[in-house]
């Protein structure tokens, strides 16, 4: 009985150790990094108890569906804790900037972190 007990002891610390490991892994790790050219159109605070940052970009060119021809944009998430991205995204929206939005794309989105897997860090104006 002993030798069982020792056993299930270390399958369940074996389970929450590896659980806890994927669960980081999708928190932090990146599937991809890269950036997109566009105009910011829209920068919002969404969520009833957890707030996060959304914000979309128009990227130019046209598509066209059922419903006409409409334009491309891309939707994004931010990190509460950058402020400095939202500030120049602000800005950018108030002068209809073109700007360089470095992203990092998530395996996994996390309902406390945003609403999409891509998440701004930088923000980089274009000139014309």
């Amino acid at each position: 009985m002993e030798k069982f007990k020792k056993i299930l002891r270390w399958t369940i610390g074996i389970i929450i150790v590896g659980g806890l490991a994927v669960f980081l892994f999708l928190n932090y790790a990146s599937y991809s990094k890269g950036y997109r050219v566009g105009t910011p159109i829209k920068l919002s605070k969404k969520g009833m108890v957890i707030k996060t940052w959304e914000g979309e970009m128009n990227i130019g060119g046209l598509t066209s569906s059922s419903e006409g021809v409409m334009p491309t944009t891309w939707e994004f998430s931010i990190h509460g804790s950058d402020r400095e991205v939202r500030e120049n995204l602000n800005d950018a929206i108030d002068q209809g900037q073109r700007v360089k939005l470095h992203y990092k794309e998530k395996y996994v989105r996390f309902f406390w972190q945003g609403d999409t897997k891509y998440f701004v860090y930088e923000v980089e104006p274009v000139s014309k």
